[in-house]
């Protein structure tokens, strides 16, 4: 898989992925989501106000970049359990050269905006934005069995193995890192009560 020159809507597309998996395994919240790490930091009514207060422009990508942090970490940590974890790909870790290319489209993401009539720039918003599945964005009412059949509907042919450290997907790593990413999100299904990395080993 090519990291070179990745396209905006792919990129766009992976991010989607990672901040609604993000959004979804948050535990701190009331009521509790998937409880994959200990956040609360997109709902409007918990960590989300603190993000709105602390950056009033910017807080939608705040908050969902802090999500996609904690999972980052989890998935980090799943990681270090596995032989060679650099020669594996998931949803969130993808090689220095993508990861790097995330991280700046959230950059242009947060500094972009709409020009309105009286010259006033109009903040993206994130579910505007960004190509979430249909009627799933992260802030959205939680729905664990619509959630799992959302995943397992973006690569419904997707398969794995379960090892002890995570799901190896049954398919070498596709070309297409948007492809890859539908089919690591896929294997995440079903959700168990922890985090259970679905990786590409290289």
């Amino acid at each position: 898989m090519s990291t070179h020159l990745v396209s905006t809507a792919t990129t766009d597309q992976i991010l989607a992925l990672q901040f609604l998996v993000g959004w979804a395994g948050e535990g701190h919240c009331e009521p509790s989501r998937l409880g994959w790490w200990r956040t609360d930091v997109v709902d409007e009514m918990g960590g989300g106000d603190f993000f709105r207060r602390l950056l009033p422009r910017t807080y939608p990508w705040a908050s969902l970049e802090a999500a996609r942090r904690a999972a980052m970490l989890a998935d980090r940590k799943a990681r270090s359990m596995m032989a060679d974890p650099d020669g594996v790909r998931t949803l969130f870790f993808w090689g220095f050269e993508l990861d790097e290319q995330l991280t700046g489209r959230i950059r242009d993401l947060k500094m972009g905006g709409k020009e309105l009539e009286d010259g006033e720039v109009q903040p993206l918003a994130p579910t505007a934005t960004l190509p979430f599945p249909e009627g799933l964005y992260p802030g959205g009412y939680f729905d664990r069995q619509r959630l799992e059949e959302a995943l397992r509907a973006l690569a419904p042919d997707a398969a794995y193995q379960a090892l002890p450290t995570g799901r190896q997907v049954k398919a070498p790593l596709p070309g297409d890192p948007a492809r890859a990413a539908r089919m690591l999100a896929g294997c995440l299904v079903p959700l168990g009560t922890e985090y259970i990395p679905p990786f590409f080993r290289l």
